[in-house]
C-alpha cells in the first residue's frame, strides 16, 4: 500500500499561502485545517481561502474539518474545490449521510476521530469511507506533541480495515515527524500529515521526501503490510 505524505499549511506563512502550497509539490496532498473557534479552540479559514488555493497549486486538497455544523458546511468545500473532505463524527448528525452525500458530489470521504473516541462503535461505517483519519494529537493547534498512547488505536483500526477487506486509507495527524512517522507506520498509517516538520524545515520539499522514505521503510517490515 502505497506511503502518502500531505504538508499541513497550518504550519506555512498564510500570508505566502500560494508560494508555501507550490513549495510542496512533490507531496500526495496539501492539509487544510478548517477550524472555527467553536468545535476547536481556534479559528483559521474558510471556503474562499479552499477556493484560492485550489487555483495555486496542483497539489490535490485534502480539508480537515474541524468545525461544528460539519453536515452543513462540508459539501460546500468539495464544492470549492478540495478533493478529500475530513469530518469529525463528534460533530456530525448524520456521518453516513454526510459521506455518501461528499462522494455524490466528486470528493473522497473521510472521517476523523479524536483521541479520546475510540473506533470500535464506528466499525460499521468504515464501508462508506475512504479514509479514517486517527487524530494523535488534541485537535486544534499545530506543534504538539505525539500522543504515543495513540498507537495502539491505529494497530485496531488498521485491524477492522483488513477484517472487512476494505481499500480504506488510513490517516494520522498531529506530531508526526522524523522521529514518530516509522511507529504510525509499523502501527498500520498510511497517510500522514505533517506540519511543522515540513514547514519548519529549511527545504520543506526535501524534508516531504525524507518523511517518506522513512515511512516506506517502516511499512516494508510492518506485520500489517506483509499480511496484505
Amino acid at each position: 500500500m502505497a506511503v502518502q505524505i500531505n504538508p499541513s499549511i497550518l504550519s506555512a506563512d498564510f500570508a505566502r499561502l500560494a508560494e508555501e502550497a507550490r513549495a510542496v509539490e512533490g507531496a500526495d496532498w496539501l492539509h487544510v485545517d478548517v477550524m472555527d473557534n467553536h468545535f476547536v479552540p481556534n479559528l483559521t479559514l474558510g471556503v474562499p481561502v479552499v477556493e484560492s488555493l485550489v487555483r495555486a497549486t496542483d497539489t490535490p486538497l485534502d480539508c480537515h474539518l474541524m468545525i461544528e455544523e460539519v453536515d452543513r458546511w462540508a459539501p460546500q468545500y468539495v464544492e470549492a474545490g478540495a478533493s478529500s473532505v475530513t469530518f469529525h463524527v463528534e460533530a456530525a448528525a448524520a456521518p453516513v449521510r454526510l459521506a455518501r452525500e461528499i462522494r455524490a458530489k466528486g470528493a473522497r470521504a473521510s472521517m476523523a476521530l479524536k483521541p479520546a473516541t475510540p473506533i470500535e462503535p464506528y466499525e460499521d461505517l468504515l464501508p462508506e469511507l475512504d479514509m479514517l483519519l486517527i487524530m494523535t494529537v488534541e485537535p486544534g493547534f499545530g506543534g504538539q506533541a505525539f500522543l504515543d498512547i495513540m498507537l495502539p488505536k491505529i494497530r485496531r483500526t488498521r485491524e477492522l480495515i483488513g477484517k472487512h477487506g476494505l481499500e480504506l486509507w488510513l490517516q494520522v495527524d498531529g506530531g508526526v515527524s522524523a522521529s514518530t512517522i516509522e511507529r504510525c507506520a509499523e502501527a498500520g498509517a498510511d497517510v500522514f500529515v505533517a506540519g511543522s516538520a515540513v514547514y519548519g524545515a529549511a527545504d520543506p520539499a526535501a524534508a516531504v521526501h525524507a518523511l517518506r522514505t522513512q515511512a516506506e521503510r517502516a511499512t516494508a517490515r510492518a506485520s500489517w503490510a506483509c499480511d496484505d
